[in-house]
């Protein structure tokens, strides 16, 4: 099937005479009656707008979708909402998916003429507003507002993150391909064993279903925040891949290492205050350490783009002399309109996606039991991904135990004393 040929000119009336209406108001193809009866259809905002408003049918070819004014340009229809982090801030409700991985011949493909950025290269994105905090029906879809649209190309330097993340998952596979007489054994592992060190990608469903590229949802939500708001930083330095990441703080452990946090605070001349209460720290000082250390003049990471396009979660830790934990990590707020969302599956939650993202850890240690904070010894930096192993094997079963509480009317309000506290 041939691409649709459009001009720009064209395009951009078609769809600015679109933007403030919904996907019912636009579907003159009956789109939604003809799926009126499906509980389910993957991809109906998109075939609205490909089929109702652009005016060519959805297909499911390699070769990008337009062809505007001679170049090719690949459509995604991309769901938006609120955050919850910035209820007045736009982000991605999902991952982009981008093309199939194609285990079978990616080993013989360039980056500059692959599938992969054939698809990327160009994208015309349409923004909808997914405005429901649980999960809808497809009729219901008929309710959402086209918000804006964009003809998107990547800068320089996150084309360079892609070609890296895209020729770790190539070199993967090739190494399959060379050590293992039946490579397609192998081929499970892909989705999890490289989580670590795709920066902007990862490859989803897990085998035996054909994996697919996707772009991670912290990635899409930094191009909606540059449409709608373009409030995030660009850090002066360049960090192309997570090696480049890993590089930085080895370098930052090796300056750092054996100082105080009140010495790593007065050199860095971090703006903050001790707490009244106890002449302290709180431990939200690991967020603006880490800033402060790569040079960053936002005071929240949500603010700078590498950390928000890879959905880093920082945390401080403070272990004893002897290398014991000294108390527990708080975690993510539970979402409960989540947790109670019966047609909500564990892998397009925020719980699955809170694991999915790497964590930082800034670890200290206490020179002496129950030392303040601000006396505390900086060790260094760990940078964690979660297996599979522990997200299937723990988190979901938390998931699942929870869920069948509530759903199966399963929850005692019982008291607890004071006398019953102490002793848990």
């Amino acid at each position: 099937m041939d691409s649709y040929e459009i001009s720009k000119k064209e395009l951009e009336s078609v769809l600015n005479s679109v933007i403030n209406k919904t996907l019912g108001d636009v579907d003159s193809k009956g789109v939604f009656e003809k799926v009126k009866n499906h509980k389910k259809v993957t991809g109906i905002a998109g075939d609205v707008i490909e089929q109702s408003v652009i005016g060519f049918p959805a297909n499911s070819y390699q070769a990008p979708d337009l062809i505007v004014d001679g170049e090719e340009i690949e459509v995604k229809t991309t769901g938006i909402r609120f955050s919850k982090k910035s209820p007045k801030k736009f982000e991605a409700k999902e991952p982009m998916t981008i093309t199939a991985v194609s285990p079978e011949t990616i080993v013989n493909q360039d980056f500059d003429t692959s599938h992969f950025w054939n698809k990327l290269e160009k994208l015309l994105l349409i923004y909808y507003h997914y405005d429901s905090e649980s999960t809808v029906t497809v009729s219901d879809y008929a309710d959402f507002y086209i918000k804006g649209f964009e003809i998107f190309e990547f800068p320089e330097e996150e084309r360079k993150i892609l070609e890296n993340d895209w020729a770790i998952v190539k070199d993967y596979i090739a190494n399959i391909h060379k050590n293992h007489d039946d490579p397609e054994e192998m081929y499970p592992t892909l989705s999890s064993a490289l989580r670590d060190q795709l920066m902007f990608i990862d490859t989803s469903p897990k085998w035996p279903n054909r994996p697919r590229f996707r772009l991670k949802r912290n990635v899409v939500s930094t191009i909606v925040d540059r449409y709608f708001s373009n409030e995030l930083e660009d850090l002066d330095e360049e960090i192309l891949s997570f090696r480049d990441f890993d590089n930085k703080l080895k370098s930052l452990t090796q300056h750092y290492q054996g100082m105080t946090l009140d010495e790593i605070v007065e050199v860095l001349n971090i703006d903050v205050k001790k707490s009244s209460n106890n002449n302290d720290y709180d431990k939200a000082i690991g967020e603006k350490i880490v800033l402060s250390m790569f040079e960053s003049s936002e005071k929240k990471l949500s603010k700078v783009k590498l950390f928000e396009e890879v959905g880093l979660t920082v945390k401080t830790i403070r272990q004893t002399v002897e290398g014991y934990r000294t108390e527990d990590t708080k975690l993510m707020a539970i979402e409960f309109d989540e947790w109670l969302d019966k047609t909500l599956n564990f892998e397009d939650s925020s719980l699955h996606a809170y694991f999915t993202n790497p964590f930082l850890f800034i670890i200290f240690e206490e020179p002496y039991t129950k030392a303040p904070l601000s006396e505390n010894v900086f060790k260094g930096f760990k940078r964690v991904n979660f297996s599979d192993d522990f997200i299937y094997n723990n988190v979901e079963c938390v998931w699942n135990i929870v869920r069948d509480l509530i759903f199966n009317d399963k929850l005692i309000d019982e008291p607890v004393t004071k006398k019953v506290a102490s002793r848990l």
